[in-house]
């Protein structure tokens, strides 16, 4: 194995599932400012997490939606598309379909 190649500041990290209540010790390098009190009573850095194995459908079994982000109202917000062009683009292509259908049985 090659020497002084794997980081020296190894300590024990609190990772917190925030989607789940779910948290977890181990040792890590990840830098975080945040802090919680664990279960022995000692302070440690926390680092939150998004998805872990507790709440990512592969290992759950289970389809959760995690929005976390609101990536469809970001979108929606990026292109200036607001709620009312998006039922009328809806009821358009409803309605082009039954013309074309009209069109097929004739």
């Amino acid at each position: 194995m090659k020497k002084e190649i794997h980081p020296d500041d190894y300590r024990l990290v609190v990772f917190q599932d925030v989607s789940c209540d779910y948290s977890f010790i181990t040792r890590s390098t990840v830098k975080t400012s945040d802090t919680i009190k664990w279960e022995d009573g000692n302070e440690y850095p926390l680092y939150k997490l998004e998805i872990s194995d507790q709440s990512h459908p592969y290992f759950t079994g289970k389809q959760n939606l995690v929005d976390s982000a609101g990536r469809i109202e970001k979108f929606n917000r990026k292109y200036n598309i607001s709620a009312d062009e998006v039922v009328e683009t809806g009821e358009e292509t409803s309605a082009s379909e039954q013309a074309s259908d009209k069109e097929k049985k004739d």
